[in-house]
């Protein structure tokens, strides 16, 4: 089968950033199948053709960085539809799976497959537009309009669509009850961490100031939903009741400077707190093999508790316990597997207190890696989650071959299936 994939963000392991799409892109070429990835090149000047783990990858060079403002973020998305929508044209595919985020990637999509007479599956990695409208990034009433017709166009023009989340697939299911949605949430990359705990042994003792101090590790964006100025509060109160243990921040985006601002305001600046620049997923493997717990955190916005994000993931395959400080499904898996703390979300204090006792409770940490790698291996195996992508695909491309929904959704197969992870 060839497939047109379309993806903005597109990262390879040797860059920083999450690789869900790298990772299912190159199972789909072991299968035999044919995948032309379209994607930016944020540091481009001009357009360029790789091939990545036989993948051929189209880099078009759209501006875009986490620091820019709404606005720009805006003009960045319109202009990769324009450039992507020239290239995926040109293709020749039997399927188009485009993913979000922007959802603005369902309008090459959709051309692309309208031109070829070929099925559109869409991907959606945020509850949107619910998500920017709560997090004010579409405030007036034309831009939220506009926002809801592109949401209900692109899923009307989509075969299948693929939720990252439960409550994703809620939140479509409940707005779109005819739209068939499958969940096929994140996922944990176990071969590439394997090595995360003699990774994390050398890691320590090439850091003077890690060294065997307790570690509680955030490695993603630093942006505004991110809201990992809580670990920085956090820090200060650890600082004043154990300060033994070390907050590491990894990643960049539009609040780097606004973090360092603060931790140097609350006297944690390279004291119990380290704000390091953004690492490969290579590289990453490390950090995780280093921490006692890893951290995701949200902005309080109780949208954001549907997202599926790859911290927790990876943390996972390096069999680590995880800390969220929000309400949701990852919040709930937590809490029923005892794969870490769900702290709380307006206490750093009590935050603090709940991290240092964990920390200094050798066997709750045991109990806690064990459980994280079990979901790791048993829900959220890459190989396990790529099978139900797959599936999704292939059903979708045989549907339309044979006259049932090429293109928009089928009103006969009205459902929310759920992935064997979730």
């Amino acid at each position: 089968m060839r497939i047109t994939y379309i993806h903005q963000y597109f990262k390879t392991p040797s860059m920083s950033g999450g690789t869900r799409s790298y990772e299912f892109a190159r199972r789909l070429v072991e299968r035999g199948h044919q995948v032309h990835l379209i994607t930016g090149d944020p540091h481009a000047r001009r357009a360029r053709v790789t091939t990545e783990a036989g993948i051929v990858v189209h880099w078009l060079p759209v501006p875009y960085d986490n620091a820019m403002s709404y606005r720009r973020r805006i003009l960045a998305f319109l202009g990769f539809v324009g450039r992507s929508a020239l290239v995926a044209g040109r293709l020749r595919h039997d399927l188009v799976f485009a993913t979000s985020t922007p959802l603005t990637v369902a309008v090459p999509g959709a051309w692309a497959a309208l031109r070829r007479r070929a099925p559109m599956v869409l991907e959606v990695r945020d509850v949107w537009p619910e998500l920017p409208i709560a997090m004010g990034a579409l405030r007036s009433p034309v831009s939220r309009w506009a926002a809801r017709r592109l949401e209900a166009w692109a899923y009307r023009r989509s075969a299948q669509v693929i939720a990252l989340s439960p409550g994703m697939a809620t939140s479509i299911r409940r707005r779109f009850p005819r739209v068939p949605v499958t969940v096929v949430p994140n996922s944990c990359d176990r071969d590439l961490f394997a090595g995360a705990g003699e990774a994390g042994e050398r890691l320590r003792r090439d850091t003077p100031w890690l060294g065997d101090r307790p570690l509680v590790l955030y490695a993603g964006t630093l942006g505004l939903a991110n809201g990992v100025d809580y670990l920085v509060r956090m820090a200060a109160r650890l600082a004043d009741t154990d300060p033994g243990v070390c907050v590491a921040i990894l990643g960049d985006g539009r609040m780097r400077d606004s973090l360092r601002n603060l931790a140097a305001e609350l006297g944690v600046l390279d004291r119990n707190l380290f704000l390091l620049g953004p690492v490969s997923k290579a590289e990453v493997v490390a950090f995780f093999g280093a921490c006692d717990l890893a951290a995701s955190v949200f902005a309080d916005v109780p949208e954001l508790g549907a997202n599926s994000p790859n911290k927790v993931f990876d943390a996972f395959a390096a069999g680590r316990p995880v800390a969220v400080n929000h309400d949701g499904w990852i919040a709930d898996l937590i809490g029923e597997h005892g794969a870490g703390l769900v702290l709380p979300a307006h206490d750093t204090a009590a935050a603090a207190g709940a991290v240092a006792a964990f920390l200094r409770d050798p066997a709750a940490g045991r109990r806690a890696r064990a459980a994280a790698y079990a979901l790791a291996r048993d829900r959220f195996d890459r190989d396990l989650l790529f099978k139900d992508f797959a599936r999704v695909l292939t059903g979708a491309a045989q549907r339309a071959r044979t006259g049932a929904g090429a293109g928009r959704t089928a009103a006969s197969r009205s459902r929310i299936h759920i992935s064997r992870a979730s």
